[in-house]
């Protein structure tokens, strides 16, 4: 008699490297998380003060050679240039996992992959929804509400006390990556400015350079970082936008060490990431939240018109219901028909919760608004406190729904920093198959 086949689980514990590196990514993007949030605060205080004239004076200030497509503002050198070092480590990181990390196994992708793409089409779909009668316009915004901020959504889990299994990190972490993936090609492919495909190609050329460089595992910054700055330069003027060429770069670096064992140390994208994730997670996103999120609210009358605009209805609904049902429903979706189970000691409701912490899209949502409707429109100011809105409230959900979990988070990470043999390698990362 044969013995049937275990059922795959899903949110399994990965192995304890993967765990110490998930660990110090989230450490990272937790402290940028807090900076973002006091940014965001500091921008919407003073946006609203009787000194409001002097911060949308310094937002808009200008700066940069004309001549090389550069005299930019310094809302506008936030959003081309800073967000170019936060998606260059978004590049880093998806390539990793693609190549090294979760994403590499079907069997462990396919989990994560289905979430984010259905907590990037569920919104889209409301939000189009809610926007049918209003014109073209309005419709231009489908892309804002499918976006999760991973530096908010940690900020908020460090804000909460809220001592989520590793398992759990680790989904939330990778379903981040595939979103900024998917953030990526929307903003390439639907968010384009006025084409100019000669200077990309000619962005290719420096871009080979950078590439054959750090593929012969050269890190000298006095070559590398002027060969970004052209590659960045001609993709801002070719009309492209210029965190694609962030990304670009960031896919360029070998993950693999030339002896292709990763266990004897960090590849070069790893030491690159350890390098400008602090730049990236407290600075450059930080810096782009204070000169995007600053809105004058107007009082109360000024809310009221924002959410008699179909736009800001649509992001909030679309965050708050959109990303929490596309998450949650395409990860049950694929267990059922995968005749999958949840890992031992977690259950739907964890699922639920992280479902609603996806939900928290700040950092690219903001962006997608600015390149959607353009700086200082009605519709672009409305957006900003949808995203406020419907970010927090996706927040405050998930807090209640996973503070609920706290005291089974808390055995279930007793039992991950058990380690009674001494060797210092938790016991639970010996037994437990990954």
């Amino acid at each position: 008699m044969t013995t049937p086949s275990p059922r795959p689980r899903i949110l399994r514990r990965g192995t304890y490297l993967e765990f110490t590196r998930v660990t110090e990514i989230l450490r990272k993007e937790t402290v940028g998380g807090a900076l973002l949030l006091a940014a965001t605060v500091v921008a919407l205080i003073w946006a609203n003060s009787p000194a409001s004239e002097s911060y949308f004076a310094l937002r808009d200030f200008k700066l940069g050679p004309e001549a090389l497509h550069l005299n930019l503002s310094l809302g506008g050198w936030a959003a081309d240039g800073l967000l170019a070092i936060f998606f260059f480590v978004a590049g880093l990181e998806l390539k990793r996992e693609f190549v090294a990390g979760d994403l590499r196994n079907p069997s462990r992708a396919v989990v994560p992959v289905a979430a984010a793409v259905g907590g990037v089409v569920l919104p889209a779909v409301i939000y189009v929804l809610f926007n049918l009668s209003a014109g073209g316009d309005a419709l231009r915004g489908w892309a804002i509400p499918t976006a999760t901020d991973i530096a908010f959504a940690l900020a908020v889990l460090a804000v909460i006390g809220s001592h989520l299994p590793s398992a759990l990190r680790t989904f939330l972490l990778t379903l981040a990556v595939v979103d900024d993936l998917i953030a990526i090609a929307i903003i390439a492919i639907f968010y384009p400015g006025e084409l100019h495909l000669e200077l990309f190609a000619l962005a290719l050329l420096p871009l080979a350079i950078f590439t054959m460089l750090v593929q012969k595992r050269i890190r000298s910054w006095y070559l590398l970082l002027p060969l970004a700055f052209a590659v960045w330069a001609l993709v801002h003027a070719s009309g492209i936008h210029a965190t694609v060429a962030g990304v670009l770069l960031g896919f360029a670096v070998p993950v693999l060490r030339r002896d292709r064992t990763p266990e004897n140390g960090p590849g070069l994208a790893e030491r690159f990431e350890h390098r400008f994730r602090p730049i990236s997670a407290g600075v450059a996103v930080p810096l782009f939240a204070f000169f995007s999120a600053g809105v004058a609210l107007g009082g109360g009358a000024g809310l009221m018109a924002a959410f008699n605009d179909s736009v800001a209805i649509g992001i909030v609904v679309a965050l708050i219901a959109g990303k929490a049902l596309g998450v949650f429903g395409a990860t049950f979706l694929v267990t059922k028909t995968t005749r999958a189970t949840l890992d031992a000691g977690l259950a739907w409701i964890d699922v639920a919760g992280l479902a609603l912490l996806a939900g928290v899209g700040f950092t690219v949502s903001l962006l997608i608004s600015e390149l959607a409707f353009g700086e200082g429109s009605a519709h672009n100011d409305h957006a900003k406190v949808a995203i406020l809105a419907g970010s927090l409230l996706s927040a405050l959900l998930a807090t209640v729904v996973l503070r609920a979990r706290n005291r089974r988070y808390r055995a279930i990470e007793a039992a991950e920093q058990r380690d009674d043999d001494g060797d210092g390698v938790p016991d639970v990362y010996q037994s437990d198959r990954p």
